[in-house]
């Protein structure tokens, strides 16, 4: 048991890393040098994920929500991290095998647990656990808990991180950052202190799955690559088990009957971990299950999980460039590297055992101990670690393709502008879509939010200077802003999405970018020249009707004929008829063009120096902004 440190007269001030699981919970603390895991006044270094609320909604956290697990079996929620940040579309297969009743929210677009007729979002019984794990160590420590570190999978988008720092806040705690698991774990082992190497981090938890491939350079600590999949863990493991358990016998789907099952299958997995096989004996209303599991068999039930994962080392040692035997080191996280299964893979992939040294358990919240010391200044060494963004980010351009900011793989926290400007004359608004993933068109990428500029003074097309600025914090969280440069006027947005990406979207997204790479590069080609194709039929057509005096018949006649050619054109969509059209109208066009471009300059330059005139300014595109 831990002897509480507080002093009389005395505040012990903890700066705290908690790993925030879907099976437990944890907090750790940097006290006289040493990362080591706060145990509550029982010695209980691991708070069970698990709430449990009665019929009256009164709500208990923990170990005490464990023993009422069959008392309110129907206000027994476990898992809960799994649908953070998540709509019910996105967690519909997993809301199915859930024991609980998981909905549409009513408040928010997110899903939401339904318990005795009351709505609970997923962060709200996540802001229950945090409180209970930061009661426990404060009451242990006899201090005050104020900031941590809290850690999420690497895969969690920005919803998830969005979701787990509310989360935080409503349990009272400042919430450094939010750092990667395996970033944490990789601290956590000391690979820091090392001079260089490559690294992977394989972290398999209760309900999360992801892998790392970090670098360390002269002190940088890089996330080169990451993939993983947050709908795969120990639960899916439990559920085979529950398969196994109940083979051979109808059980009646009462909530207490498979919130008995989960136990059970929790058991028999922590025994197959150390023994050959395992017998299960209960009773479920009529029903008696007197079951032997094997190790064989409970292995061959859960293979296809855990080769799924090895399929997914495979794809990030790809996606960093890397064979197996670049790999310095294997390091082992979650709870469920404990099963024998997952350790023999891993050592027959890398022909090397893996780092489980550590107890899997502990790892995060040691290292994100050790990162939020690092951020108070309380911490030694001058690590610089650099997490990185899983999948592209842009914005729309006129004509349905997208202009990437942020490509993925780039460390962060980075800061990324581009240069823009509008399309029709006299536009006095912009309104700016921020989308995610790796095609070409806007149509195929995710949607992670809208905002309009508006105020712009109204100006000829392609001369207001709108820039866009995309900044991911150091928590992977982002913020665009849009200013136009003439008059200052400035809009922005925190992009928290109502939902997240499921991970099978995340990758479908990568393999399809891959895969249609030509074709999406060719249609985006083609929706620009065709944007910039009817902006040269406009205003071909503006300059004709305005200026008559510069057109002499012949010519109308000869630009008419090419503006048709180029209508034609478009109409077929292909690339280079287009880019021939515009050339023919374009050349047609020429003496009308100057004649107008010299009288614009004789009137914008008068006064102004040279300076002044060719300054640098952000890059534009003649049709990238959208009308708002």
């Amino acid at each position: 048991m831990q002897i509480p440190l507080k002093v009389k007269g005395q505040t012990v001030e903890i700066v705290a890393g908690i790993d925030l699981g879907t099976t437990n919970s944890l907090c750790a603390w940097v006290h006289e040098g040493t990362a080591q895991v706060i145990a509550d006044r029982e010695g209980r270094r691991i708070t069970p994920s698990v709430v449990n609320i009665d019929e009256q909604h009164h709500a208990v956290v923990g170990d005490e929500a464990q023993e009422r697990a069959l008392v309110s079996p129907e206000g027994h929620l476990t898992s809960i991290k799994r649908f953070m940040g998540r709509s019910l579309e996105d967690v519909y297969d997993e809301a199915k095998a859930a024991p609980y009743t998981v909905v549409a929210g009513t408040r928010t677009e997110q899903c939401s647990i339904r318990v005795y007729g009351k709505e609970y979002v997923p962060e709200e019984l996540s802001a229950m656990i945090l409180a209970e794990v930061k009661k426990r160590a404060e009451r242990a420590v006899g201090g005050r808990l104020r900031r941590a570190v809290i850690t999420v999978p690497a895969y969690f988008d920005d919803s998830q991180r969005q979701a787990t720092r509310n989360a935080g806040r409503m349990a009272g705690i400042d919430v450094l950052r939010i750092i990667n698991e395996p970033t944490a774990a990789a601290l956590a082992y000391g690979l820091n202190h090392k001079k260089a190497g490559t690294f992977l981090v394989y972290d398999l938890g209760g309900g999360t799955f992801d892998v790392s491939v970090l670098k360390l350079t002269e002190g940088v600590f890089k996330v080169i690559a990451t993939t993983g999949n947050t709908a795969l863990g120990g639960d899916d493991f439990d559920r085979a088990l529950v398969e196994l358990i109940s083979e051979g016998v109808q059980v009646e789907q009462k909530p207490q009957y498979r919130a008995a099952l989960k136990i059970a299958a929790e058991s028999a997995k922590k025994a197959l971990s150390s023994q050959d096989a395992t017998r299960v004996q209960m009773q479920l209303g009529d029903v008696v299950i007197d079951q032997t599991i094997t190790r064989p068999a409970y292995e061959a039930a859960i293979a296809p999980l855990v080769h799924k994962t090895l399929a997914s080392v495979e794809f990030v040692l790809d996606e960093a460039g890397l064979d197996p035997e670049d790999v310095n080191d294997v390091v082992c996280v979650g709870g469920s590297t404990r099963t024998p299964l997952v350790r023999q893979e891993l050592e027959r992939f890398f022909g090397k055992p893996p780092h489980t040294e550590l107890n899997p358990d502990e790892v995060v919240a040691l290292g994100a101990a050790i990162q939020a010391s690092i951020l108070t200044g309380d911490g030694t060494g001058d690590t610089v670690l650099l997490d990185v963004t899983p999948l592209s980010l842009g914005i729309e351009t006129y004509g349905g393709g997208c202009t990437k900011l942020l490509w993925r793989n780039t460390p962060v926290p980075v800061r990324a502008t581009e240069g823009f400007t509008t399309h029709v004359d006299d536009q006095t608004a912009v309104a700016i879509h921020v989308l995610q993933g790796e095609r070409e068109m806007a149509a195929d990428l995710r949607s992670l939010g809208r905002f309009v500029l508006r105020g712009i003074p109204p100006m000829k097309a392609g001369m207001p200077r709108v820039l866009v600025e995309f900044f991911i914090d150091a928590d992977g969280l982002l913020k665009v802003t849009a200013k136009e440069m003439t008059s200052g006027t400035e809009a922005s947005i925190d992009v928290q999405p109502t939902y997240g990406l499921t991970d099978e979207q995340v990758e479908d997204m990568i393999f399809e970018s891959i895969e249609h790479a030509e074709e999406d590069m060719i249609a985006h080609i083609v929706a620009d020249l065709k944007a910039e194709g009817e902006s040269v039929i406009r205003y071909s057509r503006k300059a004709m009707a305005e200026r008559a005096d510069l057109v002499p018949p012949p010519l109308r006649v000869q630009i008419e004929a090419a503006i048709g050619g180029l209508e034609a054109a478009i109409a077929s969509g292909e690339k280079e008829p287009i880019e021939a059209a515009m050339l023919v109208l374009n050349e047609s066009t020429a003496t009308v063009a100057e004649t107008l471009m010299n009288e614009v300059l004789s009137v914008t330059v008068a006064g102004r120096s040279v300076g002044e005139v060719i300054g640098t300014e952000p890059r534009t595109r003649a049709s990238d902004i959208q009308l708002g």
